[in-house]
């Protein structure tokens, strides 16, 4: 897949801002299958490599405990569960993880589902590289009759098991955000004060760039350029979601990663989510996983589902044009031309 394909929201440094090379320090890496970015501002070289060094650190440790293929913990806990096993042993951070994210789950209506690992292992996207598949329209029902939940999981101290052996865990819209908020506390203990992390799209800032907010780009889902910017300051983070990400195409149609639970077919029609999230501690996490029942749901039930996850500021682009709430209006500035492409704006509350 080409990097490109990866930058749901990109840094534009040098086109969106001016900079002071002697005062930023920045570092890329490559984790999570995407492209990180750790930009630190007004700290001595040797300090500010040393907390992006110990961000890596953590970031490869999240990437290779919370796997959804290849061996790891959670392949462990899934390989159990399969098998009708009770899971022993499984440690204070998986077991912390999979209670938040069924909060999100049932706060979303199931739409937000972590336990369909095996719909999205049907649909190739268990892989690194995606092999256009044919549909098959009874399996895929037989896969959606299977109903897992991470409700059906029974956690007591250490030990995990479930009631239904066909719940396989994916936690990829999950883990970059809950990243995003370890990287904030460890800048923290490094006492960095000022700091930029963005994993693929999903963004986090702490403090300012200088004297100015820190300044992000949101992506043409069709195309290569930012086309709106907006500030990001103290704690607030943002995440999108979106069909050109991770996907194939087959006989003309565009299947992306983004699965509905209840019906097993990738969602069409949207083409990327974005999220602007408050401070708070769980900040990052929010911003990665409340993207995406707002893409899975249907255009009608948007603003009532938006309202009961407390997703304030959100943009959506879709084939039919823009909807976005007032107050993420209020703070992103669409750039030229794409205001000339995209007639259709509607302001949803």
């Amino acid at each position: 897949m080409r990097f490109v394909n990866f930058f749901l929201i990109v840094l534009a440094f040098c086109f969106l801002q001016s900079c002071s090379k002697q005062a930023l320090y920045q570092s890329k890496h490559y984790v999570f299958g995407t492209i990180v970015d750790i930009s630190i501002y007004g700290e001595e070289e040797k300090k500010a490599e040393e907390a992006s060094q110990a961000v890596i650190r953590e970031f490869t440790r999240l990437h290779n405990t919370f796997h959804a293929w290849k061996k790891s913990d959670l392949t462990n806990l899934n390989e159990s569960i399969s098998k009708h096993k009770l899971h022993l042993n499984a440690s204070t951070e998986l077991i912390k993880i999979i209670k938040d994210a069924r909060t999100i789950e049932n706060q979303s209506d199931h739409l937000f589902n972590p336990a369909i690992g095996e719909l999205i292992d049907y649909w190739g996207f268990h892989q690194d590289e995606f092999n256009p598949i044919n549909p098959d329209k009874s399996k895929i029902k037989t896969l959606v009759k299977r109903k897992p939940s991470l409700d059906q999981l029974h956690i007591s101290a250490s030990t995990i098991s479930s009631s239904n052996p066909h719940v396989k865990i994916d936690l990829g819209g999950f883990a970059k955000g809950y990243a995003l908020d370890q990287a904030n506390k460890i800048l923290h203990e490094h006492q960095i004060k000022n700091a930029l992390i963005n994993i693929g799209g999903n963004i986090i800032a702490i403090g300012q760039h200088g004297n100015k907010p820190w300044r992000v780009g949101i992506q043409d889902p069709r195309g290569t350029q930012a086309i709106a910017k907006l500030d990001l300051h103290d704690g607030w983070a943002i995440g999108s979601s979106g069909d050109y990400q991770r996907y194939f195409i087959h006989n003309g149609i565009r299947y992306c990663h983004l699965i509905n639970p209840f019906t097993g077919f990738p969602v069409q029609g949207v083409f990327s989510v974005t999220a602007l999230i408050e401070p708070s501690q769980n900040a990052g996490t929010l911003s990665d996983a409340l993207t995406k029942p707002l893409f899975i749901s249907k255009k009608e039930d948007r603003v009532a589902l938006a309202r009961k996850l407390n997703i304030r500021h959100y943009l959506i682009i879709e084939d039919r044009g823009i909807s976005m709430t007032q107050t993420m209006a209020d703070k992103i500035q669409f750039l030229e031309p794409y205001t000339n492409k995209k007639k259709a704006i509607e302001i949803t509350y």
